[in-house]
């Protein structure tokens, strides 16, 4: 990974140059600043090499769901994966599009029955009644809210029935205590879905509150989950 980055073989990383490759591993801005600060450890805005691998590390740590902190780094997880195809190191649209997917058809039939059953509108629930859904999980809001911004792929703030059954098995895989990953695995983007996307860490994680556009689409993933739960208790 590193010639990628460092173009000047220079043996050092710029933040900027390190903040455009970094984006392609599809984490949030708020995950990859923690990478940046732990990795940057003089605070100089400069990655050596040892600091830039303690960074892909971390990066590699988030994808799967373990924390970012320097007591994951002796942990045991598979290579980063970035979204770019122009390296055969890299995981491309084509490999990702050749997985299959990881929701299984009998948990599917399942999903879609829980789905219908929340009257859809134009094959679509709003964050308002999958809410109730999440919460009856009981799982921790902090966790829903995750589960919400990585099931709603295509960032309309609404789920269709594919995004629908991501949400459902993120949900399940919490509940038998497996951690909720920082990004979506490609084996869980659903078959409908595996076009060029955008990378999700592009998006602003909380949308302003000035913006113009629609309420569903202007609130928080988390806010949508926190608003009203005592009512649910």
């Amino acid at each position: 990974f590193l010639p990628q980055v460092d173009s000047a073989n220079a043996g050092r990383v710029l933040a900027s140059d390190a903040a455009v490759f970094l984006k392609k591993s599809g984490l949030t801005d708020l995950v990859l600043g923690k990478i940046w600060d732990l990795a940057d450890t003089d605070g100089k805005g400069i990655l050596n090499k040892q600091e830039f691998f303690v960074a892909l590390r971390l990066v590699a740590c988030a994808q799967n769901g373990l924390d970012v902190s320097l007591n994951s780094l002796n942990l045991p997880v598979p290579p980063p994966r970035f979204t770019d195809t122009s390296s055969p190191l890299l995981l491309s649209e084509t490999a990702s599009s050749d997985l299959p997917w990881a929701v299984k058809l009998e948990d599917k039939v399942k999903y879609d029955a829980i789905f219908d059953s929340l009257n859809p509108v134009n094959g679509l629930l709003s964050g308002d009644k999958v809410k109730p859904v999440l919460l009856n999980s009981k799982l921790p809001v902090g966790i829903l809210g995750r589960v919400w911004e990585l099931s709603d792929i295509d960032r309309d703030g609404m789920l269709d029935r594919d995004e629908f059954a991501v949400a459902m098995f993120l949900v399940y895989c919490a509940l038998e205590k497996e951690p909720v990953p920082m990004s979506l695995p490609a084996a869980l983007v659903p078959p409908s879905k595996r076009k060029p996307l955008s990378v999700p860490g592009t998006m602003p994680l909380i949308p302003s509150s000035t913006s113009t556009k629609e309420p569903h689409q202007s609130l928080p993933p988390v806010g949508i989950l926190a608003a009203k739960t005592p009512l649910t208790q």
